[in-house]
């Protein structure tokens, strides 16, 4: 998918860029597969603001995505369409079974519409295909990957990603995640071939601030223009320094380098290097 400009016939206009959409095939989504998406404003169910600066934004509906393809094993798939996705970076695909059922999945770079589709052990490794890590081949590049059997993808879903499958060893895999992070999954579990498609979202521009209200994402301000008793870098007489040893939170808390990772993650003995190129025991 390409990246489109526009003619500077406004300031905001001048560098303004965006997808030219000529991967779609279908505008409107099919409506089975959506669900109503109830705006939160960054809230959790105590009614706090756990992520903060959302609020507003467009309109839209959830797409029923299919992480876990393995309801239809062994049966065909043909691709109906390609459609754009409001509630993540990639698109999405419409696939339909011989039997009638439809349903959603990540769209990987290259996939056609009227391709064919397959998932589980007796797929062929081909692309869009889903099959366990077990038949994959080693230096396959894949997405949508599996932590656990059967829970559905949880890694390497944003467009453009990938991870490669470096090895096969007992009962794990191991492989290469986007962020250099080599990391074991059990080897029953399922990933998608190919690399998630709509590799150029992240060469938009989005040029104005009214763009970003639309993605119902608000204004952020500087902690340093705050009063003390909103920020640790606020007060002062004119522009002064934040007066502590580094940057904070709001809440006090480091903000640069500071883990927050726990210690004692169950999870740490399968990961064999992490991504800044140290040991797994290293923090």
């Amino acid at each position: 998918m390409g990246i489109k400009t526009y003619k500077p016939y406004t300031p905001s206009r001048r560098f303004m860029s965006g997808s030219d959409f000529s991967e779609i095939t279908k505008s409107t989504p099919e409506k089975s597969l959506t669900e109503a998406l109830k705006k939160n404003s960054g809230r959790n169910n105590q009614g706090k603001i756990t992520c903060r600066h959302r609020g507003g934004g467009s309109r839209r509906r959830y797409r029923i995505i299919d992480f876990k393809r393995n309801s239809k094993d062994g049966m065909p798939a043909t691709v109906k369409s390609i459609e754009y996705d409001p509630n993540r970076t990639a698109n999405i695909a419409l696939i339909c079974y011989e039997d009638g059922v439809k349903s959603y999945i990540l769209a990987p770079e290259g996939l056609k519409v009227g391709q064919v589709v397959m998932s589980g052990p007796t797929a062929e490794v081909r692309l869009g295909n889903c099959l366990p890590f077990s038949i994959i081949p080693i230096g396959s590049v894949v997405h949508n990957v599996e932590l656990q059997p059967g829970r559905g993808g949880q890694m390497v879903r944003a467009a453009g990603n990938s991870a490669q499958l470096m090895a096969k060893e007992g009962k794990y895999a191991t492989l290469r995640l986007p962020s250099g992070e080599m990391r074991m999954v059990p080897i029953e579990c399922r990933a998608t071939i190919g690399v998630v498609g709509n590799g150029d979202h992240n060469l938009v521009n989005v040029g104005k601030a009214g763009r970003k209200r639309h993605m119902g994402i608000r204004p952020t301000v500087r902690g340093s223009v705050m009063n003390p008793n909103d920020h640790p870098h606020g007060g002062g007489e004119g522009r002064s320094p934040i007066g502590r040893p580094g940057p904070s939170t709001p809440w006090g808390k480091p903000a640069l380098g500071y883990k927050t990772r726990k210690h004692k993650k169950q999870s740490d003995k399968l990961i064999v290097r992490r991504r800044n190129g140290k040991g797994a025991g290293s923090r």
